[in-house]
């Protein structure tokens, strides 16, 4: 690259956020934070902020504006905002190129959205923005002629796999996931899952909304559709296996038999960097995989009766629709509800279920109806936590 990518970190303090910076730290002839946004955490925004000196940042809950302002007094030059519109609209800032969604969950769709109409390439680590909306997202990049960059280890697996082959049409993808903490745990079992368990990830350090979905394999069902709008693939082209090494991190199987994976240590910061970097692959410090390591690479099918997140995903793809927007809305409810100690594990797929039956079906959902479903969806589901607590 002849100039200084600037690229606008939204969810800067989480993991991705962190490991990007720390990306930006090794390449600064490459790469430079152009904004910085945080939901809630203060001090670290306010000191990520000093040490890269971005051009603006946002705190996403108004109430901590005076706050951040008060932290960063001695920044003049470091524009500060609060709000979600705020993280909305300042991806759209000239001076940006490149823009990582890294925020978590249902709040990645509007400001990716926002930036892809700015024409600013996505660096898409938020796979629920594709879960909830893929149609309407897809349809906005082709128009506006952006490129969206997989950030997730299992996507940019298949969009590496894909480097040179992009003319030969894909038999089918396997997405690798390493079947989570309870993997070996029997199912009569799951009723008494804590948190604390629940949030021991056996190969990934994640926040907790995603390591939950992990141990759920509601993870592995939302990479699914994710999958299929990135791809243009249909759910009988998508098969999940469980590797519990994480080598193998995704393949492409093509029309000729012919199989590629993606291979190396799981570390999320091959994936970022390759986003930031397409098409040039840059120097990492990474550690390197070692075959003499690894004597033994497994896999094995999912038990679909186990976890049956990853049923529900599938069956949500299939209607297509808002249906995936209700999956997402209510999955992101009672997992915060299970984290908040207020249901058992086992009634995160049992209530899924229950709001997936009890939806309104919209073939063809706009924006605002998006909206209207999962703000719908998130009530339902505390109404049904409410209704089976006072039992």
């Amino acid at each position: 690259m002849s100039e200084i990518k600037k690229i606008a970190l939204l969810g800067s303090t989480g993991s991705i956020g962190c490991q990007a910076l720390e990306l930006i730290d090794e390449h600064p002839e490459e790469f430079q934070a152009e904004v910085l946004t945080a939901w809630c955490n203060v001090p670290l925004l306010a000191k990520q902020a000093r040490k890269y000196k971005p051009n603006a940042v946002v705190i996403g809950q108004e109430q901590l504006f005076e706050r951040l302002v008060d932290e960063l007094s001695d920044e003049p030059d470091i524009k500060v905002f609060a709000g979600a519109d705020a993280i909305a609209q300042v991806v759209a800032f000239d001076t940006i190129d490149l823009v990582l969604v890294a925020l978590v969950g249902f709040s990645g769709l509007r400001p990716t959205l926002e930036a892809i109409k700015a024409g600013k390439d996505i660096a898409l680590a938020n796979k629920e923005t594709l879960v909830v909306g893929g149609e309407i997202v897809i349809r906005e990049a082709i128009k506006h002629k952006v490129r969206l960059l997989p950030v997730d280890s299992e996507h940019s697996a298949i969009f590496q796999c894909l480097a040179g082959e992009f003319h030969n049409p894909i038999e089918k993808i396997i997405l690798t996931g390493s079947g989570g903490p309870f993997r070996t745990t029997d199912a009569k079992d799951f009723s008494r899952i804590t948190v604390e368990q629940a949030l021991k990830h056996p190969t990934w350090s994640m926040g907790k909304k995603i390591t939950i979905d992990s141990a759920s394999l509601m993870n592995k069902g939302l990479e699914v559709i994710e999958a299929g709008w990135l791809f243009d693939l249909k759910p009988e082209q998508i098969d999940v296996v469980i590797h519990p090494q994480s080598i193998v991190h995704s393949l492409v199987q093509f029309q000729d038999g012919s199989i590629k994976a993606q291979m190396g240590l799981p570390n999320m910061k091959l994936p970022i960097l390759y986003a930031f970097s397409y098409p040039q692959r840059l120097p990492a410090k990474t550690k390197r995989f070692n075959f003499s390591e690894y004597p033994q690479l497994n896999f094995e099918k999912p038990d679909f009766e186990k976890f049956q997140c990853l049923g529900l995903a599938y069956e949500a793809m299939g209607q297509g629709g808002n249906i995936p927007c209700v999956l997402n809305a209510a999955n992101e409810e009672l997992v915060y509800a299970f984290l908040r100690k207020e249901i058992p594990f086992t009634d995160i797929p049992k209530i899924i279920e229950q709001c997936l039956r009890q939806s309104v079906f919209i073939a063809k959902p706009d924006v605002q109806q998006l909206f209207d479903t999962d703000k719908n969806t998130r009530q339902l589901s505390k109404e049904i936590i409410k209704h089976k607590n006072n039992k």
